[in-house]
């Protein structure tokens, strides 16, 4: 479950490994407790170590597939290979559908608004409309595309949002938690569009928004994040940026017997993983930290 950085300081010794290995623990007892199926997949963007914990299992994604739809969409946009960010849209009676808490609010003929508004209605309150027009405009074909090309072959985009004939008929959507880790670190190492555009995806994607993970984590951590809902299953994957030690998170439950227990176990999670990061990013090799307020202690 749990695999080691490429390198060791030595003055670190085995130190930061015992922190690991705690956190995997706590994860493992929130398993116990979870009346469902747990996947987990961690990545320190600093060091490369890694831990999974039932992460090639595939989940139904919810919204948290979202974040590939997006990453097309600035693809497009930084390569001027189709959609773009500032390209205008008029809202459309028959593009309408639940779950749309701004979009169902827009003057159908009238209302004109970018692709940019639509990607934001997406994050912040994963507004189902807008994300199906953004499918349609850049094209469900090359979503699945481009995670092919990132070697995301189980990460799949087969249904819009709120399609439920095509959920009955077994076509979910879906993704195993290392890949959603993959996809982020690769839009966080501009491995899909350049470092500009990767940086505006993950403004993008801090959006302040209702998930999981922001219940999990002090108000003043950024989380570039999207969750993901539906009855029996909670998601939620993104980059939580610990001081000085940002890391990759995905969590996807489903069989859940309540989904609020889903949720508070992601929260959980998010924050066990938060503070520990939080603590490797402030201490020294040694493990001493030094705050402002403590600098004159010996």
């Amino acid at each position: 479950m749990l695999a080691q950085s490429a390198s060791q300081n030595p003055a670190s010794g085995q130190k930061p490994q015992l922190l690991w290995q705690k956190l995997e623990q706590t994860i493992g007892d929130i398993d116990h407790q979870l009346d469902g199926v747990l996947g987990v997949a961690i990545l320190d963007l600093t060091t490369g170590q890694t831990f999974f914990y039932n992460a090639d299992e595939i989940y139904p994604t919810a919204s948290s597939i979202k974040i590939a739809v997006l990453t097309e969409l600035y693809r497009q946009s930084q390569t001027g290979s189709g959609a773009k960010l500032s390209d205008l849209y008029t809202v459309r009676k028959e593009d309408l559908v639940p779950d749309s808490d701004i979009m169902g609010g827009l003057t159908p003929g009238v209302t004109r608004i970018t692709n940019r508004d639509l990607a934001t209605m997406v994050v912040a309150v994963s507004d189902n409309s807008a994300t199906n027009v953004l499918i349609d405009r850049v094209g469900m074909e090359n979503i699945n595309a481009m995670l092919d090309s990132l070697g995301l072959h189980q990460t799949r985009l087969r249904r819009k949002m709120m399609d439920i004939n095509a959920a009955k008929e077994g076509r979910e959507n879906v993704a195993t938690p290392r890949q959603l880790m993959q996809l982020l670190e690769a839009i966080y190492r501009a491995k899909v569009v350049n470092k500009q555009t990767s940086d505006e995806l993950l403004q993008m994607l801090s959006t302040h928004k209702d998930s999981a993970f922001r219940r999990g984590l002090p108000d003043y951590v950024r989380a570039a994040d999207k969750p993901g809902e539906l009855e029996a299953v909670r998601n939620d994957s993104g980059i939580i940026y610990a001081a000085n030690r940002p890391f990759v998170l995905s969590v996807m439950t489903t069989y859940l017997r309540r989904e609020k227990d889903g949720e508070d176990a992601i929260a959980k999670i998010a924050y066990a993983a938060w503070e520990m990061f939080d603590r490797l990013g402030r201490a020294s090799d040694y493990g001493r930290v030094v705050s402002p307020a403590n600098s004159s202690n010996p």
